[in-house]
């Protein structure tokens, strides 16, 4: 769990300086288009950044020999990471706690994500607000 946290706050912390780098480079004033851009890019980030910690998981299952392949291994660490879950594929009794705890971390991790999200959203429609003049009062 501490590696997906340093992870993910590498990936939060590349999201936030993209986002400021754009807000000092005046890109917020761009078209629609740069805009959308921007907020995308925040959210490939933190993608990339899940899915890297899904990977680690799934060396970890493989290195503890919990798991054998790792096709199998990166499929079953990206089902319980997303708490979807299918039970397709199953560890042994003394690795289930283990597959709980990742779960876990991958709620976590997500809500963490969604609050990220909800702040890049929330600076679009600011800017979006301060460009077309928009008052809340409406």
């Amino acid at each position: 769990m501490i590696v997906t946290v340093i992870i993910h706050s590498g990936g939060m912390a590349v999201g936030l300086r993209w986002l400021m780098l754009a807000h000092d480079k005046n890109m917020h004033k761009g078209t629609l288009l740069i805009r959308s851009l921007v907020v995308g890019a925040m959210v490939f980030i933190m993608f990339v950044a899940t899915l890297i910690e899904a990977s680690i998981w799934a060396l970890t299952y493989l290195l503890l020999g919990a798991i054998s392949e790792i096709e199998e291994a990166l499929y079953f660490s990206t089902v319980t990471y997303t708490t979807l879950g299918y039970g397709d594929v199953v560890l042994g009794e003394q690795w289930r706690m283990l597959s709980s705890v990742e779960a876990a971390n991958g709620i976590i991790i997500f809500g963490w994500s969604t609050a990220l999200l909800i702040v890049a959203i929330h600076r679009f429609i600011r800017t979006l607000k301060k460009i077309y003049a928009w008052d809340d009062q409406r």
